[in-house]
């Protein structure tokens, strides 16, 4: 099973396990000078496509070349609302991940900010640089800042406790 993590924002934190290999990153979805808020979403869904393995076996006519897909799931982090803008990305990046998955079958979970980080840091209310440290010292990533970082932790909890264990690679 393949497991995408992602800490959504205008700077995405991502990270896939797949047959037992992590990788990891950081993309950003910042807006051009004159560019509609929504042009971001439209670059998040093509990259969203770019890196799922079964949606690059479309032939041209939209038609699943392989149809063993490999199985998918999907977790994200699921942040405190605040309201403003941090809180209208958040959303439309969720939707779209939601809209992906629903497109190809995929389950997906969201996982609250606040039980990823007790169950990372032993504190529910860890800052950024707590959660890092944390990330480093357990799981060993060179991380490029918090958002990758989230990321990690993210899919190691999803590994710990939503995927069954004969399910991982």
């Amino acid at each position: 099973m393949i497991v995408f993590a992602l800490d959504l924002g205008v700077h995405t934190g991502w990270a896939v396990s797949r047959d037992g290999q992590v990788e990891s990153g950081v993309q950003t979805f910042d807006l051009k000078r004159g560019e509609s808020g929504g042009m971001r979403y439209l670059r998040f869904r093509r990259w969203l496509e770019e890196i799922d393995p079964n949606a690059r076996r479309l032939s041209h006519e939209g038609a699943l070349l392989d149809r063993n897909k490999e199985p998918l799931l999907f977790v994200y982090e699921l942040a405190h609302h605040r309201g403003g803008y941090t809180t209208e990305v958040h959303s439309g990046l969720a939707t779209r991940v939601q809209e992906h998955c629903a497109q190809w079958d995929y389950p997906y979970q969201a996982v609250h900010s606040a039980t990823l980080k007790k169950w990372t840091t032993g504190k529910g209310n860890a800052d950024k640089a707590m959660m890092v440290a944390a990330v480093q010292h357990r799981w060993h990533p060179a991380v490029t800042d918090d958002n990758e970082a989230d990321a990690q932790a993210l899919l190691h909890y999803a590994l710990a406790e939503l995927v069954p264990k004969h399910l991982q690679g």
